[in-house]
């Protein structure tokens, strides 16, 4: 590496942490594309991420702990399945081609947005706090999506996590978020170890992103709970229709390529 990829990964772990405290989202969704546009492969990236994103994830709990936002009986329940599901996401990742893996992950920020707004309209009915599903099926469901899709794509879990606790469990968006980052240790943890088992981890990149992401989080846990719902509702909806978009032109590169 040279310093200028030095100072880059250092702002993208700052970044990174920043969102991942303000939205519950991890931080992978920056540091994957950033790794990617570095010139690593997909899997060494998402495996990476997941390292970076251990010591983000838990520097922003410490902070929501002091902070009286820590809530450990809602993590519990939606972090014993997610350590688990992060496991069978390693292995798909693994042995599924990097355009795919790339495709996937924009469809699944799309999904999201969708998820995010459905909530929006639950809420415009005066459907608050109920939800027609039983709650601690939708806890395993929503911890074991966050899991499969850690270990997968190496964003931690959280953009998944946040949409289904206000869908299936009638979170308000804060909570769900300040929830998000504190399973997100369990599934970073999780896949991370698997990942440098198989010896996909780079391991001075993802210190430097963890150590800008450590950063980060600290600020954005502390902005948090300052803003209005709405506000971060549209951030978090407006950041990940951007990233959908780069990461489908990322996808049809890497396809090219492989066609080539």
């Amino acid at each position: 590496m040279n310093p200028t990829d030095i100072l880059i990964l250092a702002i993208g772990g700052l970044v990174s942490g920043i969102m991942a405290g303000l939205l519950g989202i991890g931080g992978g969704v920056i540091l994957v594309p950033l790794l990617v546009s570095l010139g690593n492969e997909p899997i060494k990236a998402t495996a990476t991420s997941s390292l970076a994103i251990v010591i983000t994830s838990v520097s922003g709990s410490i902070q929501n702990w002091r902070m009286g936002y820590f809530n450990l009986k809602k993590i519990l329940y939606l972090g014993i399945s997610a350590l688990f599901t992060a496991q069978l996401g390693v292995v798909l990742a693994i042995n599924i081609p990097p355009y795919l893996l790339l495709a996937l992950f924009g469809l699944l920020l799309l999904t999201n947005i969708y998820l995010v707004q459905l909530r929006k309209q639950l809420l415009a009915k005066g459907n608050t706090d109920k939800t027609p599903f039983n709650p601690t099926i939708a806890r395993i469901a929503t911890g074991g999506a966050g899991g499969l899709l850690a270990g997968l794509f190496g964003v931690g879990g959280g953009v998944i996590m946040v949409p289904l606790q206000m869908l299936l469990l009638g979170e308000q968006i804060k909570l769900a978020i300040q929830t998000s980052l504190g399973v997100i240790i369990s599934t970073a943890v999780s896949s991370s170890v698997t990942q440098a088992y198989a010896g996909n981890v780079l391991f001075i990149q993802g210190i430097i992103l963890g150590c800008g992401g450590l950063i980060g989080a600290q600020i954005s846990t502390r902005v948090l709970p300052k803003l209005p719902d709405h506000v971060v509702s549209i951030v978090f909806r407006s950041f990940l229709g951007i990233l959908s978009i780069y990461i489908f032109y990322r996808a049809w590169l890497s396809y090219q390529g492989s066609a080539s």
